[in-house]
């Protein structure tokens, strides 16, 4: 399968036969009390609905869509694909792209996070993300 393939530090939690998966990032280090726990970067892939609505997520669609959350409410990376098989080489490509400092986890967020940012930069990628 696709996710053997992660990049080093990504973990598959949970992975649904023909569904859902999720993926975590150093789940060692954001357990342990040295990141914060709700920080854990996890990517998500599903093809329920991305309504806003409480419980549309539930309902199946034709897409599968790949997002990156950094903490529940705080999304880096939101992709839809056509095919489960589309959006799992989605989800690798955004796991090899965020341990690589490609994906601006900085500008995510509303309210700066300045001691956690310096921190996962000794994680990921170079100092300043792209």
């Amino acid at each position: 399968m696709v996710f053997e393939s992660l990049p080093e530090g990504w973990r598959v939690w949970n992975e649904e036969p023909s569904g859902r998966v999720i993926l975590v990032y150093r789940p060692d280090v954001f357990g342990s009390g040295d990141l914060p726990d709700e920080c854990l970067p996890t990517i998500y892939l599903t093809n329920g609905s991305r309504n806003a609505r409480p419980g549309s997520g539930q309902y199946a669609t034709d897409e599968w869509h790949v997002v990156l959350f950094l903490e529940p409410e705080i999304e880096a990376v939101a992709e839809t694909h056509e095919s489960r098989e589309a959006g799992a080489a989605g989800a690798v490509d955004v796991a090899e792209r965020f341990v690589a400092g490609a994906v601006d986890y900085r500008g995510a967020y509303q309210v700066p996070r300045e001691a956690y940012f310096a921190r996962l930069d000794e994680f990921v990628g170079e100092e300043e993300t792209a």
